[in-house]
C-alpha cells in the first residue's frame, strides 16, 4: 500500500482517504468499525485501491500492511472528557502510531494531525485549566515531537484550525446552532476574538501533498483572512436570515457565569483568543503545491447551508441541492432546481418543504420546493407572498406543474391566474379554502405556545400522519423564534382569503386538478377534476405518496405536461 490513515472514519480521516484514493493511491484505512466504505460509496469514490484494516491505536500496533506514508488523523475530539479517556487516543495512541511507523523499512513521512492551539513548550499542559481535550492534544504534540527526534523519524505535524465542511457538527457548529435557534444573545469573547477556519477539502489536499514537502517543517493550516468572530457570526446570520447579536461578552465574564445561562462549554473558552498563528510556511508550501483556499465567506455560507439542511447532525437531507437564496428581499430556504423544475411544490401548515420528500422521491425529473416566507427555515419578509412567489419563479425556464398544499393553495391560485403562461397546470392538494376550517383553538395564542412545545410524536398524532423526519423537521422549525407565531398568523390569513380563493378557481385558465383524502373531503362542489384518496387525511403526500405520485403522473399524461 502507498499510505495508511489512522482515524479513517473520522471527519478529517474519511475525507483524506477519499482524496488519496482519488489521486490513485493504494490506501489502508485503519478503523475499529467499517463505517468508511458506505460513506465513500455515497461520495462516488472508487474503492478499488482501498484496504480496510482493524486497528486500535490505544494499544501497541502490529500486523498492519507495510506503507511509505503514515497519516495519524485519529483523535478524540470532544469536550467534557476525563483525562484518561482523552490521553488514551490523543497521547498514548499517537505514540503507538509513531512506534509502529518507526519500524517501517520504507517510511517516507509520518504526518501527525494536531491542533492550531497546541503549544510546542516542554512542560506538561494544565489539564484543569485547559480541559482534557486541548490539554491531551498539547501533550500528544510534545510527546510525538520528542519521540520522533529520538528515533530520527521523518515527521511533519499539521496544525489545522477549526475545520468546516459537510459532516462537521461540533466545535464552532454549536455556536452556529445556537445562533440559528435564537439562543445566542451575545457574541462570546471580545470584538477582536479570532477563531480561524479552514475547509476540509483544502485541508485534505494539503495533507496529501505533505509527504513531498521538506522534512522538518510543521504547518499551521488555517485561513488568516477568517473574519473576527463577531463578523464571522454576522456573515452567517446575514446569510441565514437570522438576527446577529449586537453585544460581546468577555471571556473573563463568561468563565464566571453559569453554563446554563451562557450555553458555553467551559472547555471552549480557551479557543476565544486574539492569538495569531505562524502560517508563513504553510502558505508558502500551499503556493508551491498549487493549492488555494476558497474564499472564507463563501465557505462559511456553504457550511451554514449544510448545517441547516442536516439539522446540525440530527437528520439527513433528502435532496442534494439546497441552500439560502434571496427571494423578494427575504432569505429563503430553497430545495431543488430553481431553473428547470418539472414540479414546483408549495407546502402547507405547519410544515416546511420537507413535507414533500416522500412524494418528490417518486416524481420524474427535478423539483423545486421552497420554505414559504417566514415559515420553516425561511426568514420573514415585508413583501406579499404573491410578490415572493413571482420572484421565486422568475428564474424558471420550464413550464412546471405547480403543486400546492392546504393554505399554500391560495397563493398558487393567484399565481396561476396572473401568470398562466408560466405553468403547465395547477394541482391543489387538500385545498383549505374548500375544506372545513381549522378549529379556532389552532389559531389562538395558546396554540402558538403549544406548537413551540410540541413533540414530533404529538404533532404527528394531531396531524394524522406517520411520525418521521418530515414531522421532526417541522417541529424543529416551530421551536425557532417567531415561526409558530407566523404559522398561526398564516392560518388566520387563510381563513379570511377563502372566499377570494373560491372565486379565483373559476378564473384559472390552465388545467386544474384537486387531490383530497377521503377522511378530509371537500365541503364545496367544484367544476375541475377531483381525485379522492381512500383512507387519506389532510396530508395525502405524507400518508399515501405513491398514490399521489401516480395521480400526478396520470394527470401529466392527460394534460401533456
Amino acid at each position: 500500500m502507498d499510505a495508511i490513515v489512522f482515524g479513517a472514519t473520522g471527519f478529517i480521516g474519511r475525507s483524506l482517504v477519499a482524496e488519496l484514493l482519488t489521486r490513485g493511491q493504494r490506501v489502508a484505512a485503519a478503523v475499529r468499525n467499517d463505517t468508511l466504505t458506505p460513506w465513500l460509496a455515497t461520495q462516488g469514490v472508487d474503492t478499488g485501491g482501498l484496504e480496510i484494516v482493524a486497528a486500535d491505536i490505544t494499544r501497541p500496533l502490529s500486523g498492519l500492511p507495510e506503507v511509505s506514508d503514515v497519516y495519524n488523523a485519529a483523535g478524540r475530539f470532544a469536550f467534557g472528557l476525563d483525562a484518561p479517556e482523552a490521553r488514551a487516543t490523543n497521547v498514548t495512541g499517537a505514540l503507538n502510531v509513531l512506534e509502529w511507523a518507526a519500524a517501517l523499512p520504507r517510511l517516507r513521512r509520518l504526518v501527525h494531525i494536531s491542533g492550531y492551539r497546541v503549544s510546542a513548550s516542554d512542560g506538561r499542559p494544565d489539564y484543569s485549566a485547559l480541559g482534557a481535550y486541548e490539554a491531551s492534544k498539547t501533550e500528544g504534540d510534545i510527546a510525538v515531537r520528542a519521540r520522533a527526534d529520538e528515533l530520527g523519524i521523518p515527521l511533519t505535524i499539521a496544525n489545522p484550525a477549526t475545520v468546516i465542511g459537510p459532516g462537521q457538527y461540533i466545535g464552532l457548529a454549536t455556536l452556529v446552532e445556537n445562533l440559528w435557534n435564537g439562543r445566542l444573545p451575545a457574541s462570546p469573547g471580545g470584538p477582536d476574538t479570532f477563531v480561524p477556519v479552514t475547509t476540509v477539502d483544502h485541508l485534505v489536499r494539503f495533507l496529501a501533498e505533505i509527504p513531498t514537502s521538506p522534512r522538518g517543517e510543521h504547518y499551521w493550516v488555517l485561513d488568516d483572512s477568517t473574519p473576527l468572530l463577531p463578523e464571522l457570526i454576522g456573515t452567517i446570520a446575514r446569510h441565514t436570515g437570522v438576527r446577529a447579536p449586537r453585544r460581546t461578552v468577555p471571556v473573563g465574564l463568561l468563565r464566571h457565569l453559569p453554563r446554563k445561562l451562557t450555553g458555553a462549554d467551559p472547555e471552549t473558552l480557551s479557543f476565544l483568543s486574539t492569538d495569531r498563528y505562524p502560517t508563513a510556511s504553510a502558505r508558502a508550501f500551499a503556493a508551491t503545491a498549487g493549492l488555494e483556499m476558497p474564499p472564507v465567506a463563501d465557505a462559511l455560507r456553504a457550511w451554514s447551508d449544510e448545517l441547516v439542511a442536516a439539522r446540525f447532525g440530527s437528520a439527513r437531507p433528502w435532496h442534494s441541492a439546497y441552500g439560502f437564496e434571496s427571494v423578494a428581499g427575504s432569505r429563503t430556504w430553497v430545495i431543488g432546481d430553481r431553473h428547470r423544475p418539472g414540479h414546483v411544490l408549495l407546502h402547507g401548515l405547519p410544515m416546511n418543504a420537507d413535507l414533500w420528500a416522500p412524494l418528490a422521491a417518486r416524481l420524474p425529473g427535478p423539483v423545486l420546493a421552497p420554505d414559504l416566507p417566514g415559515l420553516g427555515r425561511s426568514a420573514a419578509t415585508s413583501r406579499s407572498v404573491d410578490t415572493w412567489l413571482a420572484d421565486l419563479l422568475s428564474p424558471v425556464r420550464t413550464r412546471p406543474v405547480l403543486v400546492a398544499h392546504s393554505a399554500a393553495c391560495g397563493p398558487a391560485l393567484r399565481f396561476a391566474v396572473d401568470h398562466p403562461d408560466r405553468i403547465s397546470r395547477l394541482v391543489l392538494v387538500s385545498p383549505s379554502f374548500l375544506q372545513a376550517p381549522a378549529p379556532r383553538f389552532v389559531r389562538s395564542g395558546p396554540a402558538v405556545r403549544m406548537m413551540r412545545r410540541m413533540s414530533a410524536a404529538r404533532l404527528a398524532r394531531a396531524l394524522g400522519v406517520p411520525e418521521g423526519g418530515e414531522v421532526e423537521s417541522a417541529v424543529a422549525d416551530l421551536r425557532r423564534p417567531g415561526v409558530a407565531r407566523r404559522a398561526a398568523a398564516a392560518l388566520r390569513t387563510d381563513i379570511t382569503e377563502r372566499g377570494r380563493s373560491r372565486a379565483l378557481l373559476d378564473r384559472v385558465t390552465v388545467p386544474v386538478q384537486i387531490v383530497a383524502g377521503s377522511a378530509d373531503p371537500l365541503v364545496a362542489a367544484v367544476a375541475c377534476p377531483v381525485v379522492e384518496i381512500d383512507g387519506a387525511g389532510h396530508y395525502p403526500q405524507l400518508t399515501h405518496p405513491s398514490q399521489v405520485a401516480r395521480y400526478l403522473g396520470a394527470s401529466s399524461a392527460v394534460s401533456g405536461g
